[in-house]
């Protein structure tokens, strides 16, 4: 065996710079001091079937300081149905070394080792002593309890996890005093207050714009307190809520008097928690419930998996598939660990022992991975102290006989241990379109492969995405590698699946189309008879409303899924059963006023959203309408017609193709010191000009108070990095523009900027200053021997032939080219010009870059709560969690809504068709015959085909036509070869002149 001391010594390489490019999508939502303390923590994972490797994929993903893998059992063909880093020429090798190399690449600064060892050795104290946290996958309780002794004593991490089919355990013993550090996750809660009451228990009251969000015990300090400045920085004081905008914080009366202003903070306390050694939890545990319609089986199973352990042990094998007599002994030795357990779950459990489900290793997989990085880093909630979990509602309607489930020595042993042999050759069958190949996309596919989804002769995956790889993809989205950089997601992933089950190789259809509009050419009527259902892994609410309606009008089951740092949900849509995705929306983000981005900021994310603003204004819009100036006929007469701001409008043509267009990059740098003093000297004088700081309002209040912060001018400074890194992103995006080379070096920077001569400036008076939404934005007034001089000075599209600008695309995920530069420091300048604090190049970019934070561990298990259809409601369930807190919920789908029109129920799933491309005439005439109801109104997409009110000729003309004529005539369009259909819109009324709605309507041509 290793020499162990000589192991640990091995491992101190240590990596304390973290790689932000890799991992900004979980720095997002672990925080830097939660990432450094993982990267000092060496994991042992003992186990390597399906669920060791997923829990070690995650786990390397996450980037620990190290994973070291042990497990020097064989590889069998079993293996195969849910360990994806095996291939069958592993079968016979050691498990832990066939696996080692795939895991290895997937993140280069996380070693990882081989603990060898020979088959038939169990792991031993000794092995593990060099480790921080160890985790146990499908080990006996002796086992367990033996480790578990030594870990509980020795301040060292313990969990234990298994997964038997449809059901899975975990344990957690993270010792008897266990720190954590930020329970929750969740960003600290921040607010302005008014007054802070001089009294015993010191009432504070927070600005009436938004309630402060604080629970009874939160603790908070203050900055910017004027009066009782005693309180800024102070010790964190305990919080008691009186109503949603005011708090107190204790005694407050030996402090000065409060005056105006401030900020509270809340703070987080850290959670001492202490855990039981699974010894003490094996007789008196600690339930933690996943789905609180089956309060009652953590119990059954907690005896239940302890009764399989003993069976082992007796039998030196499991119990055998749906084998009643093995059921029966597994049941007398449950009962007498807890007489009360349930026989029918403990035969279930006994029934599906030897299955092994790829979904169910995803779930509970991704669950342990994040209890280890809680354990490393302290961030999060960590579970108390077992979990036991089963998808039972997803066994098929018509339950499998024992023949149907005997092994027949394949790679899906362990599936059809639970559905049976005839269940696998549906899955086999099955066609699905994957819309996404980002995190989720690759989640599913993975567990796809394992399943043996659409081996079958004519089955096909069909998946698109118009993404190519990015470094910040790496860490989530577990199928790219970084050789893969810049290739398409969806060959890649496809590529990668097929090798992990070669059946699949020829069956998985790549594409690079959005789905939308555009592309309904391709992916048309035909495509979706071709396909049974469809998933959606996409990243925004737009394509998933379009991809609802669309499986709304094909009548194809939805899966839907979504993650957010911690936060994951499924949601399941099915034909004429449940709602549609679009039934049921989010509120809209809150919008932040524009007139406080544009004059009144008070907290870092106005000025960001400023400086995002300000990248459009300099660095794309200007020049866009330079291009449609040398390109667009009649561009200025339109413009000049059209637009309010034509002034403005022309004066930036002018400027960024005559007055001052740069023709060496010192130009640029010039120009980016004249925006420099524009924006954060001269607007802001301009701004206090108007609006003195000794400015009041007209009920005599002071103006600049509460969320009104007075500004100062900034003095240009070339010594101060943010002046100067403002200089360099400016001056490089301005060169983009016009095509110039750029230059980072800083002494060039300084030298140009300090020689700029900046002429002076002198505030206008009677410039209107918008101060609340429902003043008018300030329009520039122009008259027109004004705009027409300017006119003048464009020199003739046809003098340049050919010469285009260059816009910048906003791209958040190259580090090289300035973008979030720019914005880091116009938004930090910005901050300095009122006062608030300033806000560092990572987290700026998530907010400019509406980064959504991700997760490896959320993801797969999103995943895992996949299920195959039935036809009643509760054999579904859309699952929700949050891995942080942690939360698991499940809950039955909302029914679909039915409406009435007459006596017809329909619901959103039904739709009236008419076949043979009828004529108007006839359509009309169908609902007054049928249904007695009028036609008052004919709509096609954006063509009114026909209305009562329509003129006698129109319509004497259009009602014997039939509707594709129709629709051609009126849109002036032909009909593409692929249309087979038109969705039709009406207006229908009844005989007392009510509207009725009906289902859609579509008309076969």
């Amino acid at each position: 065996m290793a020499d162990t001391s000589n192991l640990a010594a091995k491992m101190d390489v240590d990596e304390a710079a973290i790689d932000e490019g890799l991992y900004s999508r979980q720095l997002y939502v672990l925080g830097h001091e939660a990432m450094k303390k993982m990267a000092a923590s060496n994991v042992l994972i003992a186990g390597l079937q399906g669920l060791g490797a997923e829990i070690a994929k995650n786990v390397c993903l996450a980037g620990v300081k190290s994973v070291t893998l042990y497990d020097p059992e064989p590889v069998t063909v079993q293996d195969l149905s849910s360990q994806y880093f095996l291939r069958e020429e592993d079968i016979g090798e050691p498990r832990a070394a066939a696996t080692l190399p795939r895991l290895a690449e997937l993140n280069a600064y996380v070693p990882v080792r081989d603990l060898g060892g020979h088959a038939g050795q169990e792991i031993s104290i000794d092995l593990i002593r060099p480790f921080q946290a160890v985790v146990l996958c499908g080990a006996s309780y002796e086992k367990q309890l033996e480790i578990n002794d030594w870990t509980h004593q020795n301040g060292v991490h313990f969990i234990s996890a298994e997964t038997r089919g449809l059901f899975g355990s975990i344990f957690n013993d993270f010792g008897p005093k266990f720190t954590c550090v930020d329970p929750t996750g969740e960003q600290a809660l921040t607010g302005m207050i008014v007054s802070v009451d001089k009294s015993d228990e010191g009432l504070v009251t927070c600005l009436d714009e938004s309630r402060h969000g604080l629970e009874d015990g939160d603790f908070v300090t203050f900055t910017e307190v004027q009066g009782m400045t005693e309180l800024n920085n102070c010790n964190p004081r305990k919080v008691t809520v009186k109503g949603p905008y005011t708090f107190t914080i204790g005694n407050t009366s030996d402090l000065g008097q409060y005056i105006r202003g401030g900020i509270f903070t809340q703070v987080k306390m850290p959670k001492i928690l202490e855990f039981k050694s699974l010894r003490e939890s094996l007789a008196a545990p600690e339930f933690f419930v996943t789905d609180f319609a089956k309060f009652d089986r953590p119990s059954t199973l907690h005896a239940g998996f302890q009764a399989l352990s003993q069976f082992k042990s007796q039998q030196q094998r499991l119990p055998r598939p749906r084998n009643v007599e093995d059921a029966a002994s597994l049941i007398a030795l449950a009962k007498k660990i807890d007489a009360d357990a349930d026989e029918k779950i403990t035969t279930e459990l006994a029934y599906q022992a030897a299955g092994d489900l790829p979904p169910v290793s995803a779930v509970i997989g991704g669950f342990v991975a994040q209890e280890v990085l809680k354990a490393c880093s302290a961030k999060f909630h960590p579970m108390l102290q077992h979990l036991y979990f089963d998808s039972l509602e997803s066994l098929p309607s018509s339950l499998p006989s024992e023949q149907d489930c005997q092994p027949l020595g394949s790679r899906y042993d362990g599936q059809i241990a639970v559905f049976g042999k005839s269940f696998q050759d549906k899955i086999a069958n099955h066609r699905q379109f994957l819309v996404g190949a980002g995190a989720i996309g690759c989640e599913m596919l993975k567990n796809w492969s394992m399943m043996g989804l659409a081996t079958g002769p004519d089955a096909r995956i069909h998946v698109t995405d118009l993404d190519t790889i990015e470094k910040s993809n790496l860490n989530r989205q577990f199928l790219f590698r970084a050789k893969d950089l810049g290739k398409f997601k969806s060959e890649v992933a496809g590529a990668a699946v097929a090798e992990m089950n070669p059946a699949l190789k020829g069956h998985i259809l790549c594409r690079q189309d959005p789905v939308g509009q555009a592309t309904e050419n391709v992916f048309d009527d035909d495509f979706f008879a071709a396909v049974d259902g469809v998933t959606n892994a996409l990243d925004n609410v737009v394509a998933r409303v379009y991809m609802d309606q669309r499986c709304i009008l094909y009548e194809k089951p939805l899966l839907e899924s979504g993650t957010m740092g911690t936060k994951g949900n499924t949601q399941v849509v099915i034909p004429h059963l449940t709602e549609s995705y679009s039934s049921s929306q989010d509120p809209p983000e809150k919008q932040t006023l524009s007139c406080t981005v544009k004059n009144f900021p008070n907290a870092i994310t106005h000025t960001i959203e400023w400086a995002r603003q300000e990248f459009d204004a300099m660095f794309v819009k200007p020049v866009e309408s330079v291009n449609q100036y040398l390109s667009e006929p009649n561009y200025l007469e339109n413009s000049l017609k059209y637009s309010g701001q034509s002034h403005d409008h022309i004066s930036q043509i002018v400027s960024y193709l005559v007055t001052n267009k740069p023709l060496t990059f010192e130009e640029c740098i010039v120009w980016a010191r004249l925006q420099f003093e524009e924006k954060y000297n001269n607007s802001i004088r301009q701004l206090l000009h108007s609006l003195p700081k000794d400015h009041v309002t007209s009920t005599g209040q002071p103006f600049w108070s509460g969320p009104k912060r007075a500004p100062d001018p900034l003095v240009f400074d070339s010594s101060d990095p943010t002046h100067l890194s403002f200089i360099i992103a400016a001056a490089n995006l301005h060169a983009y523009n016009y095509g110039l080379r750029g230059e980072t070096d800083p002494a060039v920077f300084k030298k140009v900027a300090d020689s700029v001569i900046v002429p002076e400036f002198s505030p206008r008076s009677g410039v209107k200053i918008q101060i609340s939404e429902t003043d008018p934005v300030n329009q520039s007034s122009s008259d027109h021997d004004d705009v027409s001089d300017l006119v003048k000075k464009l020199p003739p599209p046809s003098s340049l032939a050919g010469y285009r600008l260059t816009p910048v695309e906003f791209e958040k995920d190259d580090d090289t080219n300035h973008h979030i530069d720019f914005i880091t420091a116009a938004s930090n300048l910005r901050a300095m010009n009122y006062t608030i604090t300033v806000a560092d190049r990572h987290s700026t970019k998530q907010i400019a870059g509406k980064i959504i934070p991700a997760i490896a561990t959320t993801t797969a298990l999103v995943v895992g709560l996949v299920i195959d259809g039935k036809n009643k409601l509760d054999d579904y369930k859309n699952g929700f969690v949050n891995l942080a807190l942690p939360f698991f919920g499940f809950s039955e789908p909302i029914a679909v809504k039915k409406n009435k029109f007459n006596d017809t129920e329909w619901t959103l799933w039904d739709r009236l068709e008419f076949k043979n491309d009828p004529t108007l005439k006839e359509f009309i005439s169908w609902f007054k015959t049928h249904h007695n109801l009028d036609v008052s109104m004919v709509s096609q997409g954006v063509s009114m085909l026909w209305s009562s009110f329509t003129d006698k000729k129109k319509s004497a003309e259009r009602l014997p036509m039939k509707f594709s004529k129709l629709v051609e005539h009126v849109s002036k369009k032909p009909i593409l070869p692929h249309t087979k259909q038109l969705l039709v819109e009406v207006m229908l009324m009844d005989e007392e002149m009510e509207d009725v709605e009906v289902p859609f309507i579509l008309i076969k041509i």
